[in-house]
């Protein structure tokens, strides 16, 4: 069951946590609201979606695409490059935790299970990477000007 507590401290953690990358990296304080916001959603759809019966892997590909969609009228709509907004949307989602299960699997000799997490944090980074890509062909589809944007 999903409790209310649980969907804002996600909320809450995913916001923060991308606007924290954001500092780090040294993205403009302009964009920073709207990438936390996007990332937000981003988190929230990879995570009630699987709550609702559809795979992981799709729920990270529909969280991506978002995540690409808004960024791209985030950088149209505040005149700035897109990547600011799509390294900041995919933060949520990238499968840290799944690679250092597989490193620290391999690194204890259990290989069978290093190569499951290995595998499941591949199909993650390859949704995430569909997703943007996706995102990225509709945006030009819909605005065929050739900007840069």
């Amino acid at each position: 069951m999903i409790s209310f507590s649980d969907v804002l401290r996600y909320l809450l953690g995913s916001f923060f946590g991308t606007i924290g990358f954001a500092w780090l990296t040294r993205v403009p304080k302009r964009a920073w609201l709207p990438s936390g916001i996007i990332a937000a959603v981003v988190y929230m759809i990879y995570w009630l979606l699987p709550q609702a019966g559809v795979s992981e892997s799709m729920a990270v590909f529909l969280g991506s695409l978002f995540g690409s969609l808004a960024g791209h009228v985030c950088a149209r709509r505040i005149h700035m490059i897109n990547t600011v907004f799509l390294m900041s949307a995919i933060v949520p989602v990238v499968p840290g935790l799944g690679l250092y299960r597989m490193m620290a699997y391999l690194g204890q000799g259990q290989t069978a299970l290093g190569a499951d997490q290995g595998v499941r944090a591949m199909i993650i980074i390859a949704m995430t990477a569909l997703g943007l890509v996706m995102g990225g062909f509709a945006e030009r589809l819909i605005h065929r000007d050739g900007g840069s944007h």
